[in-house]
């Protein structure tokens, strides 16, 4: 919406704040099920220090990506943060293998699905427009582009909100603040909701620029029916994922969804330099987050034996 000059920077990052909020609350709690049994981290202080490596990891790597104005995946970076640290607690016996596939179904979904559709998505609002007045277009696509971008950020908040929401439930139960309801199911109280709502509003508002600039301008110039078409696909393909707790990076959908929409006019349309630097970024995050998330977790733990 920046980059299309849809509205301004102040207004479209408390108007994506307001429906990631919508997004948290109203989409259940299956993505952070998913997440949150990816691995055994263990029990008792044990969990906590898999739970706190993994989290530092994430942190060092998305601010350090963030500071060049590299989108990431923090949905990745977690999940891989998780599985290092688990690993060195219990090696490859910690996965959850199940989970596991499911978080490979949504690094495909994301990567191919959502390029694939950018493009078909924004040819086919194409050939339903060309023989309507462009200044109608212009108007239309301006309106829908507000409602698209909301969808987005919704769906924003129901993915990338329900991952955190579930790590911190999670380090509440193991710290014995927190009992899980009948069956182990998560019973995420609303507080936690709406911390988490506010604290991906702080985030955005405090350091989203660099990233907006990135997506927005430097990678692709869209136009208004461009950008919409691309958050459209971008968004049904995340509350579908939603749905089947199919954890998905919401970076890699609304990027590549973006490339697609840029592409449609051909390939000289996007910035390969800056796509490439992206893609470079979301390859290492696995290993890099993994490798991360053990190295601390051994740490931790030597660190805590010296007291004990």
């Amino acid at each position: 919406m920046i980059s299309t000059r849809v509205l301004r920077p102040k207004t479209a990052i408390a108007l994506g704040a307001f429906f990631n909020l919508l997004g948290v609350i109203f989409m259940g709690t299956a993505v952070a099920a998913t997440t949150a049994s990816v691995v055994d981290i263990g029990t008792g202080s044990e969990a906590l220090i898999t739970l706190g490596a993994s989290q530092l990891s994430i942190v060092i790597w998305a601010v350090s990506a963030w500071k060049y104005g590299i989108p990431t995946s923090e949905s990745h970076a977690l999940i891989a943060g998780l599985m290092g640290a688990g690993i060195s607690l219990n090696g490859i016996g910690a996965f959850n293998w199940d989970s596991v596939q499911k978080v490979l179904y949504g690094l495909l979904i994301s990567t191919f699905a959502g390029f694939f559709l950018g493009f078909l998505a924004t040819k086919a609002v194409e050939a339903m427009c060309k023989n309507i007045n462009r200044r109608k277009t212009e108007t239309f696509f301006s309106v829908g582009q507000i409602i698209s971008a909301s969808l987005m950020a919704f769906s924003h908040g129901a993915q990338d909100g329900q991952k955190f929401m579930g790590v911190f439930y999670l380090a509440l139960v193991v710290g014995g603040i927190y009992q899980t309801g009948v069956g182990g199911a998560m019973d995420i109280p609303l507080w936690i909701m709406l911390l988490c709502s506010l604290i991906m509003a702080a985030g955005t508002s405090v350091g989203g620029y660099r990233i907006i600039k990135s997506m927005g301008m430097d990678m692709v110039k869209l136009e208004k029916y461009q950008g919409f078409a691309a958050e459209v696909v971008a968004s049904g393909s995340m509350l579908a994922a939603t749905a089947f707790g199919i954890p998905l990076s919401t970076t890699n959908t609304k990027a590549t969804a973006m490339m697609g929409a840029g592409a449609s006019k051909g390939v000289g349309s996007v910035n390969w330099g800056i796509a490439k630097d992206m893609i470079l970024a979301w390859v290492l995050t696995f290993p890099a987050c993994l490798i991360l998330g053990f190295t601390f977790a051994k740490l931790f733990r030597f660190i805590f034996s010296l007291f004990s």
